[in-house]
């Protein structure tokens, strides 16, 4: 179709069904249309692209033309207005104020946390290794990851109240109960607000730095319902996205004797665990992070809308267009990857990425709206696979079939259960 200011992409002439598998529909779509077409989702008009250029576009080039999607209202029913949900000089001001929480002194501190959380977990799977019993891997990984973000946002407070998060990783629904549920969690951490507030004690955790935030251009301090929608975000974002990451590489480790060996040969000059300065040198650990993220980024589609007009190459996009970015398929799209659907941690050896579009692996989104706490995901994501790899392999039995739960995060529909065993010397 053709119009004044360029073409409008094919599609499909019927519209998206609720009751189908968004994932798999939008597979069909691009095998059927190519790299964009223009659809119509949950009843707005939509642009769907896996072209890396178009992303480019998009996330980076003209991100100032391209709000937050229709996604995210969904997203803010649980968060409310936090820094994955707001926009404009609320979400500048705020992405100002939280920075430094993620910064390189900060996340060092953490990674003493994150040792130890882990710590408890090897010794957990130990015991059930001599027993001979079988492990919960989606929902203890579940459990690590909360504990981790929760005891860096809330310090020694976490003994306090941490238990009262605990429905995110035992409840796998994420329905309207789910998120009134959560939403009341709010008041959980408004009462630790009052109570800091009456001591005099300096907390160098992130609620303690929210806090003490200024904007740098007002001097204010963050009210406490965006204190509030801040903390919830962060809990949910540095909880889901780690943890369903974690859960799918231990699945790919375990179908890949050859990828299992190289990790625990990497692992034998490991006689604790590394200091944050050292963990660089393990770079078949960091490898199969991201060859993991590749297969299955927790965001598998990211969406926008366009405030103006726009183009996309010799694509029109009217301005109220719905945008779907999605990682999933640009990072298994075959002009970029060889044998795209392949586990493959080697792909990511540095002088095979040097060539390789900036954008072709975007797990955590791109551009300025990029994931302010990629960094201590990675981080996390690697001291747990050092920390459990070291000791211990982990074999699963399969009991029922591998599918993928496309919601807001990519999840795997059922939990993996797996038998730990332990790793003798000589191997």
């Amino acid at each position: 179709m053709e119009v004044e200011d360029g073409r409008i992409p094919p599609g499909p002439q019927e519209k998206y069904r609720v009751s189908d598998d968004l994932l798999e529909w939008m597979s069909r779509q691009f095998g059927i249309f190519g790299d964009i077409y223009k659809a119509t989702v949950y009843e707005t008009s939509v642009y769907a692209t896996r072209d890396v250029e178009f992303a480019h576009r998009v996330l980076v080039e003209n991100w100032q033309n391209y709000a937050k999607g229709q996604a995210i209202r969904r997203v803010a029913l649980l968060l409310g207005n936090g820094l994955m949900v707001s926009k404009g000089d609320l979400w500048k001001r705020q992405r100002r104020m939280i920075q430094p929480t993620f910064n390189h002194e900060s996340i060092g501190r953490s990674t003493k946390l994150m040792t130890a959380v882990n710590t408890e977990l090897v010794r957990k799977w130990q015991l059930a290794a001599r027993r001979n019993e079988s492990v919960n891997v989606t929902r203890d990984v579940s459990g690590m990851a909360l504990e981790v973000v929760l005891r860096f946002i809330l310090g020694d407070d976490y003994e306090l109240v941490g238990s009262h998060f605990d429905l995110l990783s035992q409840e796998p629904a994420r329905n309207m109960d789910f998120a009134c549920s959560f939403r009341a969690l709010g008041k959980i951490i408004l009462q630790v607000i009052d109570r800091r507030r009456t001591d005099t004690a300096t907390y160098t955790d992130a609620l303690g730095m929210f806090m003490q935030a200024r904007d740098p251009q007002s001097g204010q301090l963050m009210q406490d319902g965006q204190l509030i929608d801040e903390i919830l975000t962060m809990i949910v974002a540095g909880h889901e996205t780690t943890a369903s990451t974690l859960n799918w590489a231990w699945y790919l480790i375990s179908q890949h004797p050859e990828v299992e060996q190289r990790l625990s040969n990497e692992l034998d000059t490991l006689t604790t665990c590394s200091e944050f300065g050292d963990l660089p040198r393990f770079l078949y650990t960091r490898q199969i992070i991201d060859e993991t993220m590749r297969l299955y980024p927790a965001g598998w589609v990211v969406t926008r809308k366009a405030l103006g007009d726009d183009r996309l190459g010799e694509y029109f996009v009217p301005a109220g267009t719905e945008i779907y970015v999605a990682p999933y398929f640009i990072q298994r799209h075959p002009d970029l990857w060889e044998e795209p659907d392949r586990f493959n941690p080697d792909r990511f050896r540095p002088e095979n990425s040097r060539l390789r579009h900036r954008l072709a692996m975007i797990p955590f989104s791109a551009g300025p709206r990029n994931c302010i706490g990629e960094h201590f995901a990675r981080i996390e994501m690697q001291i747990h696979l050092m920390t459990i790899a070291r000791c211990l392999r982990l074999r699963y039995i399969p009991s029922r079939p591998i599918e993928l739960d496309a919601g807001v995060n990519l999840r795997s529909k059922y939990d993996f259960i797996m038998y730990p065993e332990a790793k003798s010397k000589s191997t």
